[in-house]
């Protein structure tokens, strides 16, 4: 019955030429990661440069032909449905098999002012080609010492959209995993309906499979990064921001879910029975 309710709820009409919802504390975020993670058995690093302190949660599987799978959010500081997504699968704990390395908020600074780019103007997500901010800088350093991934999930927000979609990258020609995502998100959020999203045309509801060679793109975001160095298929997930948070938290948390399950082993359902409440107390 609460997932009924949440696809009759009304877009907020906040977002007039840029996110004007609510809002987080990155730092208050990532300290409840570390404690719900913690909690699980997943170790804890630090990605560098130490003034950020933003942190890395990894856990490995007992089983040595786990998959390996990458999660990523808070890349934008406009975008905080990714970060509570990953805080409430944490404190969940209903991770299918595999082993996991996940960066709940890539971009605190961003979060501090209510920015998409960091504090010296830098998108952090057109950075990955030729970097020059600090984090990407740093957080390339941490990648490279990644094994080669399975899946990876992005997490984002678009303050524009009327519904949920996603990003595909599968130069390996792996199964798509967009549509089972878009089947478990459809419930709970709506789907993107325009035919074109950000000037590029959507193979079907939700679902958008960029053609672009990456290396005639200037600049790269997190996505292509990983789809040339580490990965084969990678899914950037976009929740509409102009939706209510809950909406959006739950529409990632139900795509990240049905990505993994698909990819990996049998994945529990995610849980709907905080559906109208967030994993954290939010500015307004």
């Amino acid at each position: 019955m609460k997932v009924a309710h949440l696809v009759l709820v009304k877009r907020l009409g906040l977002n007039q030429g840029a996110y004007w919802g609510q809002r987080l504390n990155p730092y208050e975020v990532m300290s409840a990661c570390r404690t719900a993670a913690e909690r699980a058995g997943w170790s804890v690093e630090t990605i560098a440069p130490e003034p950020f302190r933003r942190i890395a949660l990894v856990r490995p599987s007992p089983l040595p032909e786990a998959p390996n799978f990458y999660v990523s959010a808070g890349i934008h500081g406009d975008e905080p449905a990714g970060p509570l997504a990953i805080l409430e699968l944490l404190r969940e704990d209903q991770w299918p098999m595999g082993n996991y390395w996940i960066i709940p908020c890539l971009n605190p600074d961003g979060f501090l002012s209510n920015t998409r780019e960091n504090s010296i103007g830098i998108d952090l997500n057109r950075d990955f080609r030729h970097p020059k901010s600090n984090e990407v800088i740093g957080q390339i350093a941490w990648l490279t010492q990644l094994p080669r991934l399975h899946l990876s999930l992005l997490l984002h927000e678009d303050w524009e959209a009327n519904g949920f979609y996603c990003y595909e990258l599968n130069s390996g020609k792996h199964p798509s995993l967009a549509q089972t995502m878009v089947n478990a998100v459809s419930p709970v959020c709506p789907i993107e309906h325009l035919p074109e999203v950000d000037g590029r045309p959507v193979d079907s509801p939700g679902i958008i499979r960029p053609s672009a060679e990456p290396h005639a793109r200037p600049l790269w975001p997190e996505a292509v990064w990983l789809a040339v160095h580490k990965v084969d298929r990678t899914y950037t997930l976009e929740a509409p921001s102009d939706w209510p948070l809950p909406v959006r938290v739950n529409a990632l948390k139900a795509s990240v879910m049905a990505a993994l399950g698909a990819a990996g082993q049998r994945c529990p359902a995610p849980s709907i029975e905080r559906q109208g409440q967030l994993p954290i107390e939010l500015s307004p």
